[in-house]
């Protein structure tokens, strides 16, 4: 079975919770944010909000910071509706926090994304079209013996990320599933990873993180007896 490398500084909640467990003194500290970023994706120009929380604090003593995306939410087609992308997030979040704590951490469990005012005017959209289901849902789905399949396009994709006082150019690193599963197919997306668009030394590391992330998926489907072909970013 494949494995991913422990990074030091961290990376990912997987390095986190791997150096913990090598014996490392390690803090975890989050915070979230919500951006509106314009993305452009096969020549289509659109915005949408990203959700990213960011994990900071030291291992054995040195500083350590990194994000991660939990969700893109557009008021289109061209991604999750953003009513849906909360709830994504925040679905994929407390995976995250049942991994920390597990691994020795304490968790805040009520802390979670929130856009108060979208929910309200989106909430006709969420009634009228239901739930989104996650990969972990396909994953169940086929843990409970049905048959699923996935068709993966790995794809990078230029943004502009919107913070209060300035802008910020980032690429980043989207697998989009495609899953067959109890005779219908739905598309999900994940954020594996990202980095500054001018700054492509940055990019070796980001691939190598988003590839990580997708062996760890890889090994989930395999234990799950889902139908894939392995893809990863170059």
């Amino acid at each position: 079975m494949e494995q991913a490398n422990i990074n030091n500084p961290p990376y990912r909640i997987t390095d986190i919770v791997g150096l913990k467990k090598q014996g490392a003194e390690i803090t975890c500290h989050s915070s979230f944010e919500i951006l509106p970023v314009d993305f452009t994706h096969r020549d289509s120009a659109f915005q949408a909000f990203i959700f990213l929380c960011r994990y900071s604090g030291t291992v054995d003593g040195k500083e350590y910071s990194f994000r991660k995306c939990y969700a893109r939410g557009c008021p289109h087609n061209l991604c999750p509706h953003v009513a849906q992308a909360v709830m994504i997030a925040n679905r994929y979040l407390q995976r995250d926090y049942r991994r920390l704590r597990q691994g020795g951490f304490e968790v805040e469990e009520d802390r979670q994304f929130s856009l108060d005012d979208m929910i309200v005017k989106f909430k006709d959209y969420t009634d009228e079209h239901g739930p989104t289901l996650t990969i972990d849902d396909y994953i169940n789905i086929a843990k409970e013996g049905n048959e699923v399949s996935v068709d993966i396009d790995l794809e990078y994709v230029p943004a502009v990320e919107h913070f209060a006082n300035h802008k910020n150019s980032q690429t980043f690193l989207h697998g989009n599933f495609i899953v067959t599963a109890i005779g219908k197919t739905h598309q999900t997306q994940r954020c594996l990873s990202c980095y500054p668009r001018e700054n492509e030394d940055e990019k070796p590391r980001s691939v190598q993180i988003a590839n990580e992330r997708l062996i760890l998926l890889y090994e989930r489907f395999d234990q799950a007896s889902i139908q894939y072909e392995k893809r990863f970013f170059e």
